[in-house]
């Protein structure tokens, strides 16, 4: 595949996943040998933790969008800058629901091979978010 076609799997994957919350297209474009370098805690590094997560961030946040910002590709890699922006309606990670707006960024890095998705590095600001929800206190403000 070339580069712009690996560009346009990430979009495709952005939007059936998270906006649409269509799960079946991870089978469909992510190798059944896929990992995830850096899964969430108690998460399997694979297709079914993939789905478990999306699944877990569906239930607790509401009218979720998430959007690509940026993209840049070079051989086998696609990096890019996204945005996650929904309101926090259900329980997440133990946390009740709360109401409020969060937004979240990250970027990520997948290797593509044979038309398929087959490795996952991801870094994402999970601080910031917990900061808007309100269970962890910003800089200089912690409990005292």
């Amino acid at each position: 595949m070339s580069i712009e076609e690996n560009k346009v799997m990430i979009r495709r994957f952005n939007d059936e996943v998270w906006n649409k919350g269509n799960l079946t297209v991870i089978d469909e474009v992510f190798a059944h040998t896929w990992i995830s370098r850096n899964a969430p805690p108690g998460m399997p590094p694979n297709r079914e933790g993939l789905k478990q997560m999306a699944t877990a961030f569906r239930a607790a946040f509401s009218d979720l969008r998430t959007t690509v910002n940026d993209q840049i590709a070079e051989g086998d890699k696609v990096v890019w800058r996204w945005t996650f922006q929904a309101n926090h309606t259900g329980e997440f990670m133990g946390i009740p629901a709360t109401g409020k707006q969060i937004t979240l960024t990250g970027i990520s890095i997948d290797r593509i091979a044979g038309g398929k998705f087959v490795e996952r590095w991801d870094q994402a600001d999970f601080l910031g978010m917990m900061q808007q929800l309100g269970v962890v206190p910003p800089p200089g403000q912690g409990a005292g």
